[in-house]
């Protein structure tokens, strides 16, 4: 007596079939431009032994020297602070294991629920179709959540306060050399550059999708 043919049950196939796909190209071509942007940025960045030089530092005169510093500081050592920032940022983040979970789940459901899903591949959760307002509802939705009803948002606001303290104290305090205007590099180079390449990436997909 022959053996039937063992078959999947079909909510089984539905349930492989209603997996979100992530738009490859576009993965990659964002984590190209990332990867490149930080490798660019980084080797435009000034000698940490100049940045922490406490021959160059000097009280300031006034509050008008002392914002008058800042401006020529945060010109020229503009990839250190966002570096010095960071570390603050990724510091407070883990030392606090919950939020950075919390933040980089979210983070990751921006990124492979709409951002980098293809348009034509609808969101299907326990059987029940989402078309891409109702994912970017949600999603706004849960941002607003996490960011003011959880201790993720005062986390990284306090980081942020931290990091740019230090920065403004440090920028406040260091005298600027004549050389620091002769050196300068556009604005928009260097490690800066991702942060308008990404959002008009970012602002290209959800237009995409509006």
């Amino acid at each position: 007596m022959s053996t039937p043919p063992t078959t999947l049950p079909v909510t089984n196939q539905q349930a492989v079939q209603s997996q979100p796909q992530i738009n490859t190209p576009a993965f990659r071509t964002f984590f190209s431009r990332l990867s490149t942007s930080i490798r660019d940025g980084l080797s435009q960045r000034r000698p940490w032994a100049e940045l922490v030089d406490r021959s160059s530092m000097a009280r300031p005169e006034s509050l008008t020297d002392a914002l008058s510093r800042i401006r020529k500081n945060l010109a020229y050592f503009k990839v250190n602070y966002v570096a010095v920032i960071s570390l603050v940022l990724a510091f407070s983040l883990f030392s606090h294991p919950l939020s950075l979970l919390v933040l980089v789940g979210l983070l990751a459901g921006w990124m492979f629920l709409y951002l980098f899903r293809p348009s034509d591949q609808p969101l299907v959760v326990f059987g029940r179709t989402f078309s891409d307002r109702e994912t970017l509802l949600a999603l706004v939705l849960s941002t607003i959540v996490v960011v003011f009803m959880t201790s993720v948002g005062s986390l990284l606001t306090s980081a942020l306060m931290i990091g740019v303290a230090i920065v403004c104290v440090h920028g406040a305090f260091v005298v600027p050399d004549d050389l620091f205007m002769d050196d300068q590099e556009p604005a928009n180079a260097g490690l800066l550059s991702f942060l308008g390449g990404s959002a008009t990436s970012a602002a290209s997909a959800v237009a995409a999708r509006v």
